[in-house]
């Protein structure tokens, strides 16, 4: 049989080419609980849970799986991104990704041509890892002959204490897609270093995502020059009455826009933060909800070369637009 016609046979349908398949679950792996996470978009998380949660609800009572997200400021460490994750039995799970992917693959149809090759970002701990890419890359290299699919594991990620996840990206068609998810589903129901269950889809409470060493903070005592980003900000430079740049935008005191923190980053990613015509920080603003103000060039906190970057907000809003701020240096550095 040629690798393009192979049919991943979608278990839930109890098709007979599953039971033909040599790397297909056993009836024991089927039926025992696991989960499976993967990242989707704020934009694709608000089409999977659809309007007073009925498509999310929808997709739990067609496949028998529990659907989770992590919520709306959780991100994957590196990413804008937010977590799904899906537990029940084999074919539960599987049947709920097929609906979910489904779902976001008709919501780009109007940027995509009916056979384009989108992405699905896969999490899986480096620990299991090993079992998908086999001795020598055979196993994955097995994958990706079979499924037509592009599957590629990213490196571990050193920059963030205690973190072990790792993302299996599989690029393809839908059906490559589903062919690829269920080779790689059926691989971890079998590794004992895979963890069946998991009570959040964001288990990453206690682990260190900044990889960045201690920063100094500071409230700013006194107006700086400064662009400032946000919900009420235009991207450009507030003067007050007196004809000063102000730090701040909007009015009233500082306690009437929540905490304020204030910390430097090197001038050579001040680029790679604001990104080009300010896509990034109003990115990282509107994810985050927060204020943030980045000063002029020149203006650095003191006794460094490094540029300020104030971010105000409730103090949930300015952990976020700190990481993702962070993650956007990092990401810098690595180039």
């Amino acid at each position: 049989m040629e690798p393009a016609d192979v049919g991943y046979s979608p278990p839930h349908d109890g098709g007979s080419n599953a039971s033909l398949r040599p790397d297909s679950p056993s009836a024991d792996d089927k039926e025992r609980a696991t989960q499976i996470r993967f990242l989707v978009s704020n934009t694709a998380a608000g089409s999977i849970i659809g309007k007073g949660g009925s498509t999310i609800t929808e997709f739990q009572s067609q496949s028998g799986a529990r659907i989770q997200l992590s919520r709306n400021h959780e991100f994957f460490p590196g990413t804008p991104d937010r977590i799904i994750m899906i537990s029940g039995a084999f074919n539960e799970i599987f049947k709920a990704v097929e609906l979910i992917l489904e779902k976001l693959l008709s919501e780009d149809e109007d940027n995509h041509e009916p056979d384009a090759r989108t992405k699905v970002r896969l999490i899986v701990p480096n620990s299991s890892c090993g079992a998908i890419i086999g001795k020598g890359g055979s196993t994955i290299k097995s994958f990706i002959e079979e499924s037509q699919a592009d599957i590629k594991i990213s490196p571990q990620d050193n920059n963030y204490a205690g973190f072990t996840d790792r993302l299996v990206t599989v690029t393809g068609s839908l059906e490559e897609q589903m062919r690829a998810i269920f080779m790689i589903m059926t691989k971890l129901a079998e590794d004992a270093h895979y963890p069946q269950m998991l009570n959040s889809p964001f288990p990453y409470g206690g682990v260190n995502f900044s990889g960045f060493p201690a920063v100094s903070y500071m409230i700013p005592s006194v107006p700086y020059n400064a662009t400032s980003y946000g919900p009420n900000g235009t991207g450009g430079k507030h003067t007050n009455s007196k004809g000063s740049t102000s730090a701040r935008s909007g009015a009233g005191p500082p306690d009437s826009q929540g905490s304020s923190v204030t910390f430097g980053v090197a001038d050579e990613h001040i680029g790679a933060v604001v990104g080009r015509a300010g896509r990034n920080i109003m990115e990282i603003t509107q994810i985050s909800g927060a204020k943030i103000k980045i000063s002029d060039r020149g203006d650095f906190m003191s006794g460094t070369s490094d540029r300020k970057i104030t971010i105000t907000g409730p103090p949930e809003a300015i952990r976020t637009a700190e990481a993702l701020i962070m993650q956007r240096v990092s990401a810098n550095s690595e180039r």
